[in-house]
């Protein structure tokens, strides 16, 4: 189970961080990763951690703004972070955790599991 939270409104310029908590057997071994989706277009990849939390893959649009990491220290609970900086009005956005457990699927940025969205708005 995927539970985003930590969206909002804010303006342009400042900071804000997204939460995911990933609940279940085995989730510290699932790759995960943020999407974002805007009105009438598809999702697409924000951001990755692979299940050892230490790599990770951005998309160029938000490299160096974004920064994603996670939490494995609870057995039963992970929970992925997306901290996002200087945040423009088109980072404006319903944002997706996801998981993936098939270690195949992480270079090539696709996710099964996926949790609600939270919106992210960016006023200019």
């Amino acid at each position: 189970q995927l539970q985003a939270s930590g969206g909002g409104l804010v303006q342009a310029g400042d900071s804000l961080r997204l939460s995911c908590a990933a609940s279940g057997r085995a989730v510290a071994s699932y790759d995960m990763g943020w999407f974002r989706q805007f009105p009438g277009k598809e999702r697409e990849f924000v951001a990755s951690v692979h299940r050892g939390g230490v790599l990770t893959v951005y998309a160029d649009s938000v490299k160096g703004r974004f920064t994603i990491s996670r939490d494995n220290a609870d057995d039963m609970v992970n929970t992925v972070y997306l901290q996002m900086s200087s945040l423009r009005p088109e980072d404006t956005a319903v944002y997706y955790c996801a998981a993936e457990s098939n270690i195949y699927r992480f270079s090539v940025r696709k996710f099964s599991y996926w949790g609600q969205g939270t919106q992210v708005t960016v006023s200019s």
